[in-house]
């Protein structure tokens, strides 16, 4: 019996000391639990200051968060009181089977006694409190409270406001002039990575040097530039823009804007200024130092008033008409009150205004209504309405594909009433004949040279006055069909002849590249043109 009793006297000891460390893993708990409460309530409090610092950008994150954190208590506050519980509950039976056991003890009946306490043994066997895990499932750390926006906030006050981009330098060397394409290109003083795009400005001028503030003409825009170059293009191309290191060739497709109610950019005028400036996403800079460039093209129309009375003459177009006469004198009389002698093509931005008066390289002197039996019989002749004095001038014909007979070229003002294109020593031209079967030829004094090439859809025209040079090609590809040697001692005139046909001119267009490299590689002229070279007086 001492030996149970000593027995029971361990139990006991091993009881109350179990329900020591179970009252304290309670009062554990409980801490536990409360500093949970405490600070998920501080974590939430800087939370929100720090949501608040901010504003708006972050309401909903902090939502998120928010809810997680009070998921994470939830769960740890589910999982303390489940364990505060089992805890509670193993207690209370620890307690009563130390009471049973302590009231064992007084028994004094051996048989009972031994019956109680084999049972308290057995309850103590069974004892939920020696199956308790005394260390707490989930601590009072919240795992989703590591939230420190000190970078976030240092970045935040670090913001400033995007500074204005400084004004954009354009290098006329580096601008291009050519094939009726005006390349601008221009480079920021430093390298700023925050340019969302610029904004081009160009206008014609006829003055020389810097802009003049009260022009003649307003500046047009081309907005949305991405890259650092930009091409204008008159026609027959559009405007376009291309990337640096490729504007040796003019391109016709990829980005494009087109000019001028889509009849190009029109080289009307001597010089073109340009500026730019560049923009961020905020504001858009100064703009540049503007520049001015060369652009000068000769651009004419044809003088119906001096056409022969069986032509249909328009600004641009020639076209033969076997009625005459009658049709074209009452066309006569409308053009000479409005002072203008000439008729315009629509869409033409000549029909705005009545054509100006050329200056220094052509002249144009008012032409009467006498004039209009200028050509009689079969000369089927219209002329230019602007004279060339001098200079590098190119412009194109394009004749119907059912025209029977016309011809393309200069001549001097004296041409006869009677004369044809190509017959006289102070005209020089290319024929072109379909009646029953088609014949190409170079003409001038009355003299012919077949050409033995194809005729070509359009022909280009280019004249040198100073160099006595005049040459026509292919407008397509820039071969050379022929070529007149003579001195010009008069200004002449771009001339005409259409029979059974029209033909269609093209001018305000600038000397083609191609031929400006052909005319300098031309040492002087073939043999199949020398025949033709002449000294007309």
């Amino acid at each position: 019996m001492d030996t149970q009793k000593e027995a029971l006297q361990r139990i006991i000891t091993t009881l109350a000391n179990k329900n020591d460390e179970i009252q304290n893993f309670i009062d554990t708990l409980s801490h536990v639990l409360k500093g949970v409460q405490g600070n998920s309530a501080k974590v939430l409090s800087d939370l929100d200051e720090e949501f608040d610092g901010l504003y708006s950008v972050l309401d909903e994150m902090k939502e998120s968060m928010t809810n997680r954190i009070k998921q994470e208590q939830a769960h740890k506050t589910q999982e303390l009181q489940n364990q505060l519980s089992q805890c509670t509950n193993a207690l209370e039976s620890s307690e009563e089977l130390l009471e049973f056991a302590s009231r064992t003890m007084d028994i004094k009946e051996p048989e009972e006694f031994t019956k109680a306490a084999r049972q308290i043994k057995d309850r103590v066997t069974m004892a939920a409190a020696f199956r308790l895990s005394l260390k707490p499932k989930v601590s009072d750390n919240m795992t989703y409270l590591m939230v420190d926006f000190s970078q976030e906030r240092q970045t935040i006050q670090g913001l400033k406001f995007l500074p204005v981009p400084k004004a954009p330098e354009i290098d006329p060397a580096d601008c291009i002039v050519a094939d009726n394409c005006v390349t601008v290109s221009w480079q920021m003083p430093e390298e700023d990575n925050k340019i969302d795009h610029y904004v081009l400005e160009y206008r014609k001028t006829n003055y020389d040097g810097l802009p003049r503030v009260k022009d003649e003409r307003c500046w047009e825009t081309v907005d949305d530039i991405k890259g650092t170059e930009y091409t204008l293009s008159g026609p027959p191309f559009k405007a376009e823009l291309h990337p640096k290191g490729e504007r040796d060739t003019v391109k016709t497709a990829g980005p494009s804007i087109s000019l001028d109610h889509g009849t190009g950019l029109k080289f009307d005028s001597k010089y073109m200024n340009f500026r730019v400036r560049a923009c961020n996403k905020a504001v858009a800079g100064e703009y540049s130092d503007p520049v001015t460039l060369e652009t000068k093209a000769l651009i004419f129309g044809l003088d119906n008033t001096s056409s022969h009375l069986n032509l249909k003459v328009e600004d641009s177009y020639v076209e033969w008409d076997p009625m005459g006469g009658k049709s074209q004198e009452s066309k006569v009389k409308g053009k000479e009150n409005k002072g203008s002698g000439h008729v315009t093509l629509k869409n033409n931005p000549r029909s705005a205004t009545p054509s100006p008066k050329r200056t220094s390289v052509t002249s144009r002197p008012p032409v009467s209504r006498g004039s209009r039996d200028r050509f009689t019989g079969e000369s089927y002749t219209v002329l230019g309405d602007t004279t060339i004095e001098s200079g590098q001038h190119y412009w194109e014909v394009k004749a119907q594909k059912d025209c029977k007979s016309y011809s393309v070229g200069v001549t001097y003002k004296t041409i006869g009433k009677f004369d044809q294109l190509g017959k006289t020593n102070t005209s020089w031209c290319l024929h072109v004949n379909n009646w029953l079967q088609t014949t190409f030829a170079a003409k001038h004094n009355n003299k012919a040279k077949a050409l033995e090439v194809a005729v070509p859809d359009k022909i280009g025209v280019y004249c040198d006055f100073d160099g006595g040079q005049l040459s026509f090609y292919n407008s397509e590809t820039k071969q050379l069909l022929h070529s007149f040697k003579t001195k010009f001692t008069q200004p002449v005139v771009p001339a005409f002849m259409a029979w059974c046909g029209g033909i269609t001119l093209y001018t305000g267009l600038q000397v083609p590249s191609a031929v400006r490299t052909l005319q300098k590689a031309e040492n002087g002229l073939s043999g199949s043109s020398s025949s033709l070279t002449s000294n007309a007086q």
